[in-house]
């Protein structure tokens, strides 16, 4: 049995089933990061990330001191003077902030700053069903007629035009703080907090709404020598950042990272709610924490109710207020959860539907589907089937509006471009996106997606790939690497979790759980370790001796703690591999700690392979350059690097 590796100058191994194609990692050898205090396959993880000095891989274990924001944001000393302005005379202002958690948890750092700084603050955020994004003219004459001459917007507002020059209009002022893109005319503005503002190396160029929020709320306390303010500005900043998916670079990563550290004592009591709820206990938090039990808390409420409700949870004061509004967000996320799992039913049945034959662009519609949760519908079809994907939902008025999701290469926004004669609207990024479409255009719409689409996926190959970072024996998943991998947290978008993989594993169990989740039990030698893979397809059978691709988790149940394997891909175990360069095949098989290459003429050389040397072999053919990287490649696909 023999596995074949291409040509690429990343060795790819393709497991032939059309469900996943394998990438395996370049080798590393020998290191510039001998001297960092990590087990092997993390400092080759490190390198081949891009992190090939000692300097920089001090500064991801220990980020480095950041510089003044004032000197960094052009217009921050304006909107922190005016603010500080309207803190002292105890002028009303209101915040209008987004309905996802980036927007909501920015709204609530600014009131619990302002407020007892001496401002009267109040939450203005658009309902998602009826107001859609961001600020708009309404709004703006509402709370002009309320009196209010002051707004300050986060996590949106850079590109509100229209609202803008009502603002101007009406004699109100506007600070906008965003992280979106800045029009080619910016609109008026009193003061504009942007990333993109800031100098191009600039450790502030990631932030979302909330990290700009929160630069904010410092410089007004700083003014006004009040830093107790902002005491709970950094708890927020760690639930919007992470819930937003920034890139953890930067100064996000060295606010979260000693942010994490104190969240679970937070004197938000919201936040102390949502952790009860959550079952998170009185420990540090990760920021998976955060992602998978928090985070979708808040963001349900955005989806499917009024974000006030986020915004009073975590502006409140009284433990027992907190509770209850807290269940309330509980019962939404309940009610998100039951919904995203009829839909994903739905939409799977009408892509199998069509006797297995899965279209290069995924485009669904169903009237009845719910605007606030086909976004996460369609983020996991691209998981499942590695397409793109676009869930459209009832409108009115013959119209359909769909959320859009793809994978890492193709470009969303710029697909949407090139339909923009079928859309009414449309926006969004490389990953993500939306739009409002006519009845009678979606089928000349798929048959466009789906011509992209197919030109794409010529390009990169039909299965979902997985890259792992370094091998591992199982043996190595111990106490001891997960101590290490601490040390590399906090992780997310820019600094991905690491991906592993290890061969020639032995299913020793498997069983079904509820959910469709799948129970494993792996052996590797004397070693032993649990495994689950989670949302496993029926489809995807388990070979009995196979190469697992897995991240490492912790299982905390009943008060114990164990080390988990999270498995992401799995492939029948070949005990030798095929490289090919063009019309010439080889095969490697291992020898002990070394490996035989073989050509078609039945030549063989052997070598050894010390894990951080350079390989040892005697054969003059070794000299060959390309000889000495068919080796190097055989090395690492064979499991004799990490």
């Amino acid at each position: 049995m023999h596995e074949h590796l291409s040509t690429r100058s990343r060795p790819t191994l393709t497991h032939h089933s059309p469900l996943w194609s394998w990438s395996l990692p370049e080798v590393i050898t020998p290191s510039p990061l001998a001297e960092v205090d990590l087990p092997l396959p993390l400092r080759s993880l490190l390198q081949r990330r891009g992190i090939r000095t000692v300097e920089a891989a001090e500064h991801l274990l220990d980020p480095p001191d950041l510089p003044d924001p004032e000197q960094e944001f052009p217009d921050l000393a304006t909107a922190a003077a005016r603010l500080a302005r309207a803190c002292r005379g105890g002028e009303s202002l209101a915040i209008c902030g987004d309905y996802d958690a980036d927007g909501m948890t920015s709204t609530a750092l600014l009131i619990r700053a302002l407020r007892p700084l001496g401002a009267d603050a109040v939450a203005a955020i658009p309902s998602r069903m009826d107001d859609g994004y961001g600020l708009n003219t309404g709004m703006v004459e509402r709370l002009q007629a309320q009196g209010i001459r002051l707004l300050v917007t986060v996590d949106n507002g850079v590109a509100a035009v229209a609202a803008l020059e009502k603002a101007i209009e009406l004699d109100v002022e506007v600070i906008v703080t965003d992280h979106h893109t800045i029009p080619a005319q910016r609109p008026p503005m009193a003061a504009l907090i942007h990333p993109a503002t800031t100098p191009e190396s600039s450790p502030y160029r990631g932030l979302a709404g909330v990290g700009l929020a929160y630069v904010l709320a410092e410089a007004v306390a700083s003014r006004l020598k009040r830093p107790e303010a902002v005491a709970t500005a950094r708890d927020l900043f760690c639930i919007g950042t992470v819930a937003d998916m920034a890139p953890l670079t930067g100064a996000n990563r060295r606010w979260l990272r000693d942010g994490l550290r104190q969240l679970h004592r937070s004197r938000c009591e919201g936040l102390q709610a949502l952790q009860r709820l959550s079952g998170l206990g009185d420990r540090p938090l990760r920021s998976d924490d955060i992602g998978f039990q928090i985070a979708p808390r808040i963001n349900a409420v955005g989806r499917l109710g009024e974000p006030s409700l986020v915004v009073d949870l975590l502006t409140v004061e009284d433990p027992e207020a907190a509770m209850a509004l807290a269940r309330r967000c509980d019962d939404y996320n309940r009610q998100r959860r039951d919904l995203c799992n009829a839909i994903e039913a739905e939409a799977v049945a009408l892509v199998e539907a069509d006797r297995g034959t899965v279209p290069p662009f995924l485009l669904l519609a169903q009237g009845h589907w719910h605007h606030g949760v086909i976004g996460i519908v369609a983020a996991r079809l691209v998981e499942r089937y590695h397409r793109p994907a676009a869930l459209l939902a009832g409108e009115g008025d013959g119209r359909l509006r769909a959320s859009v999701r793809a994978p890492s290469g193709f470009a969303v926004d710029a697909a949407l471009n090139s339909c923009s004669d079928l859309l009414e609207r449309f926006g969004g990024h490389p990953a993500a996106g939306g739009f409002t479409v006519a009845a009678e255009q979606v089928h000349p719409l798929q048959e466009r997606l789906n011509s992209l689409a197919e030109d794409w996926l010529s390009r990169q190959g039909q299965g979902i790939p997985i890259r792992p970072d370094a091998l591992l024996s199982l043996e190595q998943v111990n106490w001891d690497l997960w101590s290490a991998l601490q040390r590399l947290e906090p992780f997310g978008i820019g600094h991905e979790t690491p991906l592993f993989w290890s061969r020639d594993c032995r299913v020793t169990e498997s069983r079904t759980m509820n959910g469709g989740h799948l129970a494993l039990k792996l052996s590797q030698g004397s070693a032993e370790r649990r495994a689950v893979a989670w949302r496993w397809s029926d489809q995807r059978s388990v070979p009995s001796r196979c190469d697992v691709a897995f991240r490492i988790n912790l299982n905390r149940w009943q008060g114990e703690q164990r080390l988990q394997l999270d498995v992401k891909a799995l492939r029948p175990h070949s005990d030798s591999i095929t490289l090919c360069r063009g019309t010439n095949r080889y095969t490697a098989a291992r020898n002990g700690e070394g490996l035989t290459l073989s050509n078609d003429q039945g030549r063989s050389i052997e070598a050894r392979v010390p894990a951080e040397e350079p390989l040892n072999c005697r054969d003059p053919l070794a000299q060959n350059r390309q000889v000495l990287h068919l080796l190097e490649e055989a090395s690492l696909a064979l499991g004799l690097r990490p």
